[in-house]
């Protein structure tokens, strides 16, 4: 039932052009290795989003048991096992991509001292670099309503499954249930990637999910330097199998004080690795503005 629940999330494919917003190093990485680095979710910018899928099946927990739950334990136990597991279990890595290639919102975040660029990838490219890759590529949901029904179906997906196992409620072991929780775990941190807090809805964005990494000594884990620790991530190849250059549809530069010689010197970088966008390259016209 749940699984049902997370291919119904991912169902919905992109058409329209991908953006990546990134810094100007972020660009050259990018076209000269032609992957991205999808880093663990939990050391993203906004990792709180994990956190804030474990708040809502937290406030679906009490209301039912507030209103008189016949199995309160069942429940207790799954709200303490999701707010271990989704933030100390296994490893889900995910890459980030805008609907909209020119918000003033994420100039400021990827843009300091007028180091930006939006990259506009091929939808269609994308999508089968994720299939040959086993990743997923889900439309992030904000709307709080929407949230809401989909942590209570999947609560009600526990229950029923709860129900084919009549003797763990027998055992008064603290772990009795952790069998049938562990077979969520995938399909539950899958939904938890794209389930956003309502007030980055501007964002627009669809997110780049890795397979679950159970075993990351063994799969192909990599570390970067963050801001204050090191950051695991994932290398996603941008090129599909018969490909030989990254398909991009469109760059936006992001403010700076010199626009002529930086547009020059994108369109030299991109066209030094074959890539040449569709519909070019677009200043923001944003103003540059010196901190």
């Amino acid at each position: 039932m749940i699984s049902a629940i997370s291919e119904a999330l991912y169902a919905e494919q992109p058409q329209d052009t991908l953006y990546h917003y990134t810094s100007l190093g972020g660009v050259i990485g990018i076209v000269s290795s032609q992957t991205l680095w999808a880093s663990d979710i939990r050391y993203m910018n906004d990792s709180a989003e994990l956190r804030h899928t474990s708040d809502l099946v937290r406030r679906e927990v009490e209301q039912r048991i507030g209103a008189g739950h016949d199995q309160p334990r069942l429940l207790n136990a799954f709200i303490d096992w999701v707010q271990h597991r989704i933030t100390n279990g296994h490893i889900l890595f995910g890459a980030s991509f805008r609907a909209n290639g020119n918000l003033l919102s994420q100039w400021r975040g990827y843009s300091s001292v007028g180091k930006g660029a939006s990259l506009g990838f091929d939808a269609g490219a994308i999508r089968r670099c994720a299939l040959e890759q086993s990743f997923r590529l889900g439309r992030c949901v904000y709307d709080s309503g929407s949230q809401q029904r989909l942590i209570a179906d999947i609560v009600d997906a526990v229950e029923v499954l709860a129900d084919d196992y009549p003797e763990l409620f027998d055992s008064d072991h603290p772990d009795a249930f952790l069998p049938l929780f562990q077979q969520l775990e995938t399909d539950l941190l899958r939904i938890a990637a794209i389930l956003k807090h309502p007030s980055f809805e501007e964002e627009q964005e669809w997110r780049l999910v890795s397979p679950v990494i159970s075993d990351y000594p063994n799969a192909g884990v990599y570390f970067r330097e963050g801001r204050s620790m090191l950051v695991p991530y994932m290398r996603f190849s941008l090129i599909p199998d018969g490909a030989d250059a990254i398909a991009m549809d469109h760059v936006f530069l992001g403010p700076t004080p010199n626009i002529s010689l930086s547009m020059n010197s994108m369109k030299m970088c991109l066209l030094k690795h074959n890539i040449r966008p569709a519909r070019g390259i677009e200043y923001c016209q944003i103003p540059y503005r010196q901190r």
